[in-house]
Protein backbone atom coordinates (compact mmCIF):
# COMPACT_ATOMS: atom_id res chain seq x y z
CA UNK A 1 0.00 0.00 0.00
CA UNK A 2 2.84 2.33 0.86
CA UNK A 3 4.40 1.64 -2.54
CA UNK A 4 1.24 2.75 -4.31
CA UNK A 5 1.02 5.89 -2.18
CA UNK A 6 4.65 6.70 -2.96
CA UNK A 7 4.08 6.19 -6.68
CA UNK A 8 1.01 8.40 -6.55
CA UNK A 9 3.00 11.11 -4.79
CA UNK A 10 5.71 11.04 -7.46
CA UNK A 11 3.08 11.29 -10.20
CA UNK A 12 1.48 14.27 -8.48
CA UNK A 13 4.84 16.01 -8.13
CA UNK A 14 5.64 15.35 -11.79
CA UNK A 15 2.32 16.83 -12.89
CA UNK A 16 2.84 19.92 -10.76
CA UNK A 17 6.36 20.36 -12.13
CA UNK A 18 5.09 20.11 -15.69
CA UNK A 19 2.42 22.71 -14.98
CA UNK A 20 4.87 25.32 -13.68
CA UNK A 21 7.73 24.59 -16.08
CA UNK A 22 7.21 27.78 -18.10
CA UNK A 23 5.72 31.16 -17.16
CA UNK A 24 2.61 32.32 -19.04
CA UNK A 25 3.03 34.28 -22.25
CA UNK A 26 3.59 38.01 -21.83
CA UNK A 27 0.77 40.40 -22.73
CA UNK A 28 2.14 42.32 -25.72
CA UNK A 29 -0.95 44.47 -26.30
CA UNK A 30 0.76 47.78 -25.44
CA UNK A 31 3.88 46.75 -27.40
CA UNK A 32 1.86 46.00 -30.54
CA UNK A 33 -0.15 49.21 -30.27
CA UNK A 34 3.01 51.32 -29.99
CA UNK A 35 4.80 49.46 -32.82
CA UNK A 36 8.28 50.82 -31.94
CA UNK A 37 11.13 50.74 -34.45
CA UNK A 38 14.09 52.08 -32.46
CA UNK A 39 15.61 51.55 -29.01
CA UNK A 40 18.07 53.58 -26.96
CA UNK A 41 19.75 51.45 -24.27
CA UNK A 42 20.37 53.37 -21.05
CA UNK A 43 23.42 52.58 -18.88
CA UNK A 44 22.44 49.76 -16.48
CA UNK A 45 21.93 50.30 -12.75
CA UNK A 46 24.44 48.07 -11.00
CA UNK A 47 23.24 46.48 -7.77
CA UNK A 48 26.33 44.26 -7.49
CA UNK A 49 29.82 44.93 -6.05
CA UNK A 50 31.43 44.28 -9.46
CA UNK A 51 32.55 47.57 -11.02
CA UNK A 52 32.91 45.98 -14.44
CA UNK A 53 29.33 44.67 -14.52
CA UNK A 54 27.63 47.66 -16.23
CA UNK A 55 30.20 47.79 -19.04
CA UNK A 56 30.12 44.03 -19.57
CA UNK A 57 26.33 43.82 -19.65
CA UNK A 58 25.76 46.97 -21.70
CA UNK A 59 28.13 45.75 -24.41
CA UNK A 60 25.97 42.65 -24.84
CA UNK A 61 22.50 44.22 -24.94
CA UNK A 62 22.45 45.70 -28.44
CA UNK A 63 22.94 42.47 -30.38
CA UNK A 64 19.75 40.57 -29.42
CA UNK A 65 17.69 43.75 -29.84
CA UNK A 66 19.12 44.40 -33.31
CA UNK A 67 18.75 40.76 -34.32
CA UNK A 68 15.10 40.96 -33.28
CA UNK A 69 14.59 43.69 -35.86
CA UNK A 70 15.03 47.06 -34.14
CA UNK A 71 17.41 49.95 -34.73
CA UNK A 72 19.65 50.27 -31.66
CA UNK A 73 21.44 53.55 -31.00
CA UNK A 74 25.21 52.90 -30.63
CA UNK A 75 25.83 52.38 -26.91
CA UNK A 76 29.15 54.27 -26.98
CA UNK A 77 27.47 57.29 -28.57
CA UNK A 78 24.63 57.16 -26.03
CA UNK A 79 27.04 56.95 -23.12
CA UNK A 80 29.11 59.86 -24.43
CA UNK A 81 25.99 61.97 -24.99
CA UNK A 82 25.02 61.58 -21.34
CA UNK A 83 28.55 62.42 -20.20
CA UNK A 84 28.56 65.55 -22.35
CA UNK A 85 25.41 66.61 -20.50
CA UNK A 86 26.95 65.98 -17.08
CA UNK A 87 25.19 62.65 -16.45
CA UNK A 88 27.56 59.88 -15.37
CA UNK A 89 25.47 57.96 -12.81
CA UNK A 90 22.99 55.36 -14.10
CA UNK A 91 20.37 56.19 -11.46
CA UNK A 92 20.40 59.85 -12.56
CA UNK A 93 20.10 58.86 -16.21
CA UNK A 94 17.12 56.60 -15.46
CA UNK A 95 15.46 59.58 -13.77
CA UNK A 96 15.61 61.74 -16.92
CA UNK A 97 12.05 62.42 -18.19
CA UNK A 98 11.07 60.25 -21.15
CA UNK A 99 10.08 63.34 -23.12
CA UNK A 100 13.63 64.65 -22.73
CA UNK A 101 15.13 61.36 -23.90
CA UNK A 102 12.90 61.45 -26.97
CA UNK A 103 13.95 65.04 -27.64
CA UNK A 104 17.67 64.19 -27.40
CA UNK A 105 17.78 60.89 -29.30
CA UNK A 106 14.55 60.81 -31.29
CA UNK A 107 14.13 57.15 -30.30
CA UNK A 108 10.75 55.44 -30.00
CA UNK A 109 11.69 53.58 -26.83
CA UNK A 110 14.30 53.35 -24.08
CA UNK A 111 15.50 50.18 -22.38
CA UNK A 112 15.97 50.49 -18.61
CA UNK A 113 18.26 47.78 -17.23
CA UNK A 114 19.16 46.67 -13.70
CA UNK A 115 21.88 44.15 -12.83
CA UNK A 116 21.20 42.12 -9.70
CA UNK A 117 23.85 39.37 -10.03
CA UNK A 118 27.27 39.44 -11.67
CA UNK A 119 30.43 37.52 -10.94
CA UNK A 120 31.93 34.28 -9.70
CA UNK A 121 31.06 32.76 -6.35
CA UNK A 122 32.47 29.76 -4.50
CA UNK A 123 30.13 27.71 -2.31
CA UNK A 124 31.69 24.65 -0.59
CA UNK A 125 31.85 22.18 -3.49
CA UNK A 126 30.72 24.30 -6.40
CA UNK A 127 31.76 27.44 -8.21
CA UNK A 128 29.75 29.40 -10.74
CA UNK A 129 29.62 32.68 -12.59
CA UNK A 130 26.09 34.05 -12.57
CA UNK A 131 24.55 37.06 -14.28
CA UNK A 132 20.97 38.18 -13.59
CA UNK A 133 19.44 41.16 -15.36
CA UNK A 134 15.98 42.73 -15.38
CA UNK A 135 14.76 45.27 -17.92
CA UNK A 136 11.78 47.29 -19.05
CA UNK A 137 11.08 48.89 -22.42
CA UNK A 138 9.50 52.33 -22.10
CA UNK A 139 7.59 54.17 -24.82
CA UNK A 140 9.24 57.61 -24.89
CA UNK A 141 6.26 59.26 -26.58
CA UNK A 142 3.48 57.77 -24.50
CA UNK A 143 5.47 57.27 -21.28
CA UNK A 144 4.13 53.73 -20.89
CA UNK A 145 5.82 50.39 -20.23
CA UNK A 146 5.63 48.27 -23.37
CA UNK A 147 7.52 45.23 -22.06
CA UNK A 148 9.46 44.02 -19.04
CA UNK A 149 11.28 40.87 -18.08
CA UNK A 150 14.11 39.23 -16.18
CA UNK A 151 16.66 36.56 -17.10
CA UNK A 152 19.60 34.78 -15.54
CA UNK A 153 22.37 32.52 -16.78
CA UNK A 154 25.13 30.60 -15.03
CA UNK A 155 28.33 28.81 -15.98
CA UNK A 156 27.08 25.90 -13.85
CA UNK A 157 24.67 25.06 -16.67
CA UNK A 158 27.52 23.69 -18.75
CA UNK A 159 29.68 22.19 -16.02
CA UNK A 160 30.08 18.41 -16.17
CA UNK A 161 29.44 16.25 -13.14
CA UNK A 162 32.69 15.32 -11.38
CA UNK A 163 33.32 11.63 -10.76
CA UNK A 164 36.37 12.10 -8.55
CA UNK A 165 34.47 12.17 -5.27
CA UNK A 166 34.41 14.99 -2.75
CA UNK A 167 38.10 15.88 -3.17
CA UNK A 168 37.71 16.03 -6.93
CA UNK A 169 34.66 18.26 -6.63
CA UNK A 170 36.51 20.63 -4.28
CA UNK A 171 39.46 20.85 -6.66
CA UNK A 172 37.19 21.42 -9.65
CA UNK A 173 35.31 24.18 -7.83
CA UNK A 174 38.54 25.93 -6.81
CA UNK A 175 39.99 25.71 -10.33
CA UNK A 176 36.73 26.93 -11.87
CA UNK A 177 36.62 29.93 -9.55
CA UNK A 178 40.19 30.95 -10.37
CA UNK A 179 39.69 30.45 -14.11
CA UNK A 180 36.35 32.24 -14.30
CA UNK A 181 37.59 35.17 -12.18
CA UNK A 182 40.84 35.65 -14.09
CA UNK A 183 39.20 35.38 -17.52
CA UNK A 184 36.08 37.37 -16.51
CA UNK A 185 33.67 34.62 -17.51
CA UNK A 186 30.92 37.09 -16.63
CA UNK A 187 31.32 38.68 -20.07
CA UNK A 188 30.27 35.45 -21.82
CA UNK A 189 27.50 34.72 -19.30
CA UNK A 190 26.20 38.29 -19.72
CA UNK A 191 25.82 37.59 -23.44
CA UNK A 192 23.75 34.49 -22.71
CA UNK A 193 21.62 36.38 -20.19
CA UNK A 194 21.01 39.27 -22.59
CA UNK A 195 19.93 36.90 -25.34
CA UNK A 196 17.53 35.05 -23.05
CA UNK A 197 16.07 38.33 -21.86
CA UNK A 198 15.70 40.29 -25.08
CA UNK A 199 15.72 38.03 -28.14
CA UNK A 200 12.39 37.68 -29.92
CA UNK A 201 13.24 34.00 -30.23
CA UNK A 202 13.26 33.63 -26.43
CA UNK A 203 10.24 32.94 -24.26
CA UNK A 204 8.64 36.28 -23.36
CA UNK A 205 11.41 38.25 -25.05
CA UNK A 206 10.85 41.25 -27.32
CA UNK A 207 8.55 41.07 -30.34
CA UNK A 208 10.01 40.98 -33.84
CA UNK A 209 10.79 44.53 -35.00
CA UNK A 210 10.20 46.15 -38.41
CA UNK A 211 13.74 45.32 -39.57
CA UNK A 212 13.14 41.58 -39.09
CA UNK A 213 11.82 39.35 -41.90
CA UNK A 214 9.58 37.85 -39.19
CA UNK A 215 7.98 41.21 -38.38
CA UNK A 216 4.32 40.73 -37.49
CA UNK A 217 4.74 37.02 -36.89
CA UNK A 218 4.06 35.59 -33.40
CA UNK A 219 7.03 34.95 -31.12
CA UNK A 220 7.68 31.43 -29.78
CA UNK A 221 5.93 32.27 -26.49
CA UNK A 222 2.85 33.51 -28.37
CA UNK A 223 2.81 30.47 -30.66
CA UNK A 224 2.84 28.16 -27.65
CA UNK A 225 -0.48 29.59 -26.43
Amino acid sequence: MNVFKLAASFMAISLLTACVSAPPAYDYTAFKNAAPASVVVLPPINNTPEVIAPYSVMSQLARPIAESGFYVFPVALVDQTFKNNGLTVAEDIHAVPTTKLHEIFGADTALYVTITDYGTSYVVISSETRVTVSASLMDLKGNTVLWEGMATASSAETQNANSGGLVGMLVQAAVSQIFETVTDRGFDIAALTSNRLLSAESHNGLLFGPRSPKYGQPTPSESAN
